[in-house]
This record gives structure tokens, C-alpha cells and sequence, in this order.
């Protein structure tokens, strides 16, 4: 009969097997990031940051990755979509600045079980197109079922060098990822697991561009995505005052996902 290992890690279904737990582990790629920040409304930003944060800036980190050349995946390759809001986590035993996850949509399967099962981070799918390139302007769209809900528009205006570069590069080299691990009980209400975990990551980033940006969030209805409508309209219903930072980096994504854990 199957028996799981205690030094191991796996995921559903177990007893196909799963591997020996190292610490160490890093997940490395290749990645292009555009990332959009706006600022908003506090009072309507605050509604999704739960209790036992802090929320440092009523700002919305929206990201755009494509990762290429994964390791784990032996050079596969997938996009992502990230909507985050600083904050600052007072727990029992921990204090620490980091993003807090708000949502995060990719378009493969592979990631989206392992970041939510091992590391807390909410991802859920749709369908995220590659950027499209006629220069200076960069563009991507993000759908579920042939609806778009989100476009991204970028347009460059000048290379990222210097001491602002070094400044780039030392924000993006170590990032607090902070998610909330909620399982729910089996025939009952409530959570059989609710924990906020911390997924430390970085990226070693080589080249960079500042630019305009924009974003439009379109409305679903319940027939167009039953299963997420809520979530985007509630992103949607966010103000977007003025856009705070608008970047496109290159480089090399790091994340230490057996380096995840609990924070209290």
C-alpha cells in the first residue's frame, strides 16, 4: 500500500508520488515584466486587505510576466498576470513590508496547483496574450472564454541606466510576496486551513525602460465567468486616480518556493 515519506513534498494526487523536500529548491526563468502601479481610493482598496495588515499606500501593483526558459518545467514557458497592494503584516511573531496578493491569473495549469496548494498565492486561469510589439508601444489583453477583462498599453519613452537603473534593480532583486492559504472544510462552513504565508522572490533584472501607461478593467457579467466575474468587477470598481509607475524590465526571475512559509 502507498505510504507518503516524511521528507518529502507532494501534491494532489499523492500517491502517484513526489519529491524529496529541499529548502534550497530555486525556481529560475527567463522574464519580460510590465509592471503599472496607479493609485486609488484607500477606503475601496482597504475592503480586500484583511485583518492584521496594514495597508502603507493606496496603490495597485498590476504586472504582466512572461517567463521563458523555467527550469522546472525543462524550458517551458507560461504569462501571468499580478494585482497586488502594498501593506505592512503586524503579527504575533512577525512584522515585515511586503505586496500582498490580491489576485493572480496565468494561463497554464502547472503553476496555478503548486502556487496555490504549496505557497498560499491566489491564482486562478484565463487566457493572457504575449505582448504585442510595434515600438515604442507594447499592448497585451487578458480574456476568459473570449472576454476580455483587462488591457495593458504601454508606450516607451527612454532606457532606464545609471544610478536609476542600480535603484530599479535593487527594488526588484528582493520581494516579500505575501498570500493567504485558505482552505475550506468539506461539507461545512468555514476554513480547515487559513494561514498567510510569505514566498520570498526576486528578479535579477538586466534591462529596463520607463515609459506611459494605462490599463482598463472591462466589467463581466455572471454568464460571461461564473467563476470570477466578482473578482474582476471588484478590481474594476477601483478608481484608477493616476498611474504612479510604469516600467518594462528584462531579466532573470528567482523564486524560493520551498523557502515559503508561515508568518504569525
Amino acid at each position: 500500500m502507498f505510504r507518503p515519506q516524511d521528507d518529502f513534498t507532494y501534491l494532489m494526487p499523492v500517491h502517484f508520488g513526489g519529491g524529496k523536500f529541499d529548502p534550497e529548491t530555486l525556481v529560475t526563468q527567463k522574464a519580460t515584466a510590465l509592471s503599472l502601479s496607479f493609485e486609488t481610493e484607500r477606503d475601496l482598496l482597504e475592503n480586500y486587505i484583511p485583518e492584521g495588515f496594514e495597508l502603507l499606500a493606496p496603490e495597485v501593483q498590476v504586472a504582466f510576466n512572461k517567463f521563458t526558459e523555467i527550469n522546472w518545467l525543462h524550458g517551458g514557458q507560461y504569462n501571468l498576470i499580478n494585482v497586488a497592494a502594498p501593506v505592512r503584516f503586524h503579527g504575533k511573531k512577525d512584522e515585515l513590508d511586503g505586496a500582498y496578493t490580491l489576485v493572480v491569473w496565468e494561463n497554464k495549469t502547472a503553476p496555478i496547483l503548486g502556487g496555490r496548494e504549496q505557497t498560499g498565492i491566489p491564482k486562478i486561469y484565463a487566457d493572457i496574450e504575449d505582448l504585442h510589439i510595434v515600438r515604442p508601444h507594447f499592448a497585451t489583453t487578458v480574456s476568459y472564454e473570449g472576454n476580455t477583462f483587462l488591457n495593458m498599453d504601454f508606450e516607451a519613452t527612454g532606457s532606464i541606466t545609471g544610478r536609476d537603473l542600480d535603484a530599479l534593480k535593487s527594488q526588484f532583486l528582493t520581494m516579500n510576496t505575501l498570500g493567504w492559504r485558505y482552505i475550506p472544510k468539506v461539507g461545512a462552513p468555514g476554513a480547515e486551513l487559513s494561514q498567510f504565508v510569505l514566498y520570498p522572490q526576486g528578479m535579477e533584472v538586466e534591462t529596463a525602460e520607463v515609459g506611459k501607461g494605462s490599463l482598463k478593467w472591462t466589467e463581466l457579467t455572471p454568464m460571461q465567468s461564473p467563476a470570477q466575474y466578482y473578482i474582476v468587477n471588484s478590481l474594476a470598481s477601483l478608481p484608477i486616480k493616476r498611474v504612479t509607475q510604469a516600467v518594462l524590465v528584462e531579466g532573470r526571475a528567482i523564486l524560493r518556493a520551498m523557502g515559503a512559509r508561515v508568518i504569525e
